[in-house]
């Protein structure tokens, strides 16, 4: 997957990084709209609960291991305050989509040791009325922790109701 994912291990002297790691990853990431806050949270699968934090990452969306439903990164549903939304790429492109079932192999992102499931932090940029203006998705493999930052600064534009 070439869309700049830049992978790392977390702080200096760190030799694997931790879920803290990945969030400030994706708090540092987003940038806060004035008079806002960012909320930075990390995800768990709402059919599963939250037993389930481990995602399959393919097409701009993260997909539970346990029972496949999209974590919603796409469209507003990992945020359930949040109006239905899609995605403007900031300064940074957005992972590559592609229509239709099936996924192909430049889909799928994977660490550099060639794992393909990953826990995800999610940073959401609020404004003051608590409506969200960006988001930052950032990936961490449990096996070797890994990080990277697979959204970056993403701007949230909600569909018209």
């Amino acid at each position: 997957m070439d869309h700049g994912i830049v992978w790392t291990y977390g702080a200096a002297g760190s030799p694997a990084a931790g879920l803290e790691d990945v969030l400030r990853l994706v708090r540092g990431a987003v940038r806060g709209e004035p008079g806002g806050r960012v909320e930075t949270l990390v995800a768990a699968c709402t059919m599963c609960g939250a037993e389930e934090d481990e995602f399959e990452v393919a097409k701009g969306e993260c997909f539970c291991v346990g029972c496949c439903i999209p974590l919603g990164v796409t469209d507003g549903d990992v945020c359930r305050s949040a109006r239905r939304w899609r995605l403007e790429p900031s300064e940074a492109p957005l992972p590559p989509s592609s229509p239709g079932p099936g996924f192909e192999p430049a889909d799928l992102p994977r660490c550099p040791a060639g794992h393909d499931v990953f826990q995800v932090a999610v940073a959401l940029s609020r404004t003051a009325e608590g409506e969200v203006r960006g988001i930052s998705v950032g990936l961490r493999c449990p096996e070797d922790g890994a990080l990277c930052l697979y959204i970056d600064d993403a701007r949230v534009v909600p569909y018209a109701a």
